[in-house]
């Protein structure tokens, strides 16, 4: 993972900060003035459609009425809006924990919004039959409102306290988000009974401190029949408090994977809890202990572990004709694909058993890829389920087995000692291809006492690409021409997807129309288009008709880039490419006989760092033929922000380039 998007690991024993008191907003539910709607001395940008003013939380461990501690989150926002789009910021989702012990309450909830009219402030309170709640699986649900008379130029906040016997669930913290933040604060108090682990990440810098308190605890144990029993206890907390002011928006940014790496947040792990005269207990499993559990799951890997017979007569002709253990698993791998649909990805568990989803032969990503993993180990083949976080799901976190961070599942065979990673949800994959989102740093490799780290990074692929076209005129005004592309392993995906959803001809046809003269396209075909392994070939030829006194023409045709990728002038997060890039462009004209050259571009080459890629344009007029030769290579995938400027600047120069046309004037 790389500098800017790296999740720090606070421990607590080495937080050091200094924060001061004068640094805190003082600010209180329902007491507003006029000259609070005056934003004016506040510096954010202004092209947003709403503004947080304020956002306030806090968590508290408290005792409670079942002889233990109590987790209470407090939460005040107070939002500023600024036009009519930006009324969405007044629907607020409070999601919630539940499981058969128990579930989270919120309480105290209340909502106000504020209309300044005539320098008068009018008050609209939530109504609570606006409040809603929503189930979403079988371990979470979620509050939901919305603030009455929302409106541009309202002020609108809300308050409320979640309480949670579930100790371990200490809430995160979200410092931005799709609306500037003007003051966001979170304070946190933790006995030293509980140990957490912080994780910390964003590029925002945070104001923290930390300080070190003796709290009492008052406990009430309810033993039935109205009777209970009351105790208390003194410990030694850690209050931990961070403020971040003036936070900006987080914008979607080209060639970005996801947001969610790049957010500024606090998150929590419970570690260790450590009761008086009582042992410690681990909470935070190791990947050893996590990949054993796994293996051990209804819904995971016990579907794995069985004897999976019934599998052995719908194999049996798959493998009839296989020479060997790479061939049988090809062929188990192409069934899976070629047979089954997949209904999109739901997280790493499966939704039924793999007897119903080789009975239906459908399932979402994961019932599929585990599916594949039974099949080749029913048939002799080493195979094994691997975790991962796709690319729009954000980073996994390196050390740390947190199994909410993975949401997709592909399977690994050995062969003959190699490894195949491989996917039969996506029906365009060949053997030991992953979908590009896949690539995204480590995954987990899930044997049965061993959680293997294995790195899938984008800078591992490298898309090349080569192009020729031959250029004739044999006669007056009607130049023809052949155009051939050897194309990328993932652009040739791109082609079969395509051809699969309007055919072949409408392929062409999108082509023809992307030339901007006269053309008329012939012999057109794909080659390799079913062939999965390999990349396809596209050729075919053409016809131009053209007999303009003076002809301007672009020797890169339908080829080239023709716009900068990176045209925004600054850059707040890195640049992540999907894979590395190598495009060859060939060019052979024949200049017509009726015909001069009158202008050629200049030959070229630019270095995009001292070996991070290149640029040539090597272009020669022998008197009768022109011949071309362009190139670009990129040799890494990862660009931070500070590094922008020079890849804007390649790829500004790159488009000019190939932007530059070839000029012939007609012999008189």
């Amino acid at each position: 993972m790389k500098n800017s998007t790296l999740l720090l690991v606070l421990l607590l024993c080495i937080v050091n900060a200094s924060l001061y008191a004068q640094d805190k907003l003082k600010i209180k539910y329902g007491k507003i003035a006029p000259a609070d709607f005056d934003l004016s001395k506040h510096q954010f940008d202004t092209s947003v459609s709403a503004v947080v003013i304020a956002d306030i939380g806090s968590s508290n461990f408290e005792g409670n009425n079942k002889g233990g501690l109590s987790l209470s989150f407090k939460r005040h926002t107070r939002v500023k809006i600024l036009n009519k789009n930006g009324v969405d910021a007044a629907t607020v989702t409070i999601p919630l924990f539940f499981n058969n012990n128990g579930e989270e309450k919120v309480n105290g909830l209340k909502g106000v919004t504020y209309s300044l009219e005539n320098g008068k402030i009018i008050e609209t309170e939530l109504e609570k039959k606006s409040v809603f709640k929503d189930k979403y699986d079988k371990n979470h649900v979620a509050v939901k409102f919305t603030l009455p008379a929302v409106k541009e130029g309202v002020i609108f906040e809300y308050s409320y306290t979640v309480v949670s016997d579930f100790f371990f669930n200490l809430q995160p913290w979200r410092f931005q988000g799709e609306y500037p933040v003007l003051y966001s604060e979170y304070e946190v108090k933790i006995p030293e009974i509980y140990n957490f682990v912080f994780l910390a990440q964003g590029n925002f810098p945070l104001k923290h401190d930390v300080e070190h308190t003796r709290e009492s605890y008052n406990l009430v144990d309810s033993e039935g029949a109205g009777s209970s029993s009351r105790g208390s206890f003194s410990s030694n907390a850690a209050r931990h408090t961070w403020i971040a002011t003036n936070v900006p928006v987080l914008k979607w940014e080209s060639f970005t994977s996801s947001l969610r790496n790049h957010i500024s947040k606090i998150e929590f792990q419970l570690s260790q809890v450590r009761y008086p005269n009582s042992p410690v207990r681990e909470y935070m499993s190791s990947w050893t202990k996590t990949a054993e559990d796994l293996m051990k799951k209804s819904n995971f890997g016990e579907e794995l572990t069985k004897s999976n017979n019934w599998l052995n007569d719908e194999l049996a002709p798959v493998i009839n004709g296989a020479s060997n253990n790479y061939d049988k698993a090809k062929k188990i791998y192409e069934y899976a694909r070629d047979r089954f649909t997949s209904t999109g990805k739901y997280g790493i568990y499966l939704s039924t058993s793999l007897r119903n989803i080789n009975k239906n032969k459908s399932g979402y990503v994961q019932d599929i890829n585990l599916l594949l993993v039974a099949m080749l180990k029913q048939q002799g083949i080493e195979a094994y389920p691997t975790i991962l976080s796709t690319r729009n799901h954000g980073y996994a976190h390196e050390l740390y087995p947190l199994l909410d961070r993975y949401d997709y599942v592909v399977a690994y065979a050995v062969v003959d000692g190699k490894g195949y990673f491989l996917d039969a949800s996506e029906p365009t994959l060949g053997f030991g291809k992953l979908p590009l989102e896949c690539y995204n740093g480590q995954v987990r490799i899930i044997y049965p006492t061993l959680a293997k780290a294995f790195e899938l990074f984008p800078d591992s692929l490298n898309e090349r690409k080569m192009v020729s076209v031959f250029v004739r005129s044999e006669k007056p005004g009607e130049w023809t021409g052949h155009f051939t592309g050897n194309l990328g392993y993932y652009e040739s995906n791109s082609v079969r997807e395509k051809v699969k959803s309007k055919g072949e001809e409408s392929f062409f046809k999108s082509i023809q129309t992307s030339y901007t003269a006269d053309w008329t396209l012939a012999q057109s075909k794909i080659e390799k288009l079913k062939e999965m392994d390999a990349a396809v070939k596209v050729d075919y030829d053409f016809v131009l008709n053209q007999e303009d006194d003076m002809v301007y023409f672009n020797p890169l045709f339908t080829e080239g880039y023709r716009e900068n990728r990176f045209k925004s002038v600054e850059r707040n997060y890195p640049v992540e490419m999907p894979f590395k890039t190598d495009e060859t462009y060939l060019l052979n004209f024949d200049i017509p006989a009726d015909y001069t050259v009158e202008e050629i571009p200049k030959s070229a080459k630019v270095n995009l760092g001292e070996a991070d890629g290149f640029f040539e344009y090597i272009i020669d007029n022998t008197g009768t033929t022109i011949r071309l030769r362009t190139r670009v290579k990129l040799n890494r995938t990862y660009f931070l922000p500070e590094e922008y400027n020079d890849l804007r600047e390649f790829f500004s120069y790159v488009v000019k380039k190939h932007a530059e046309p070839i000029v012939l004037k007609k012999k008189k």
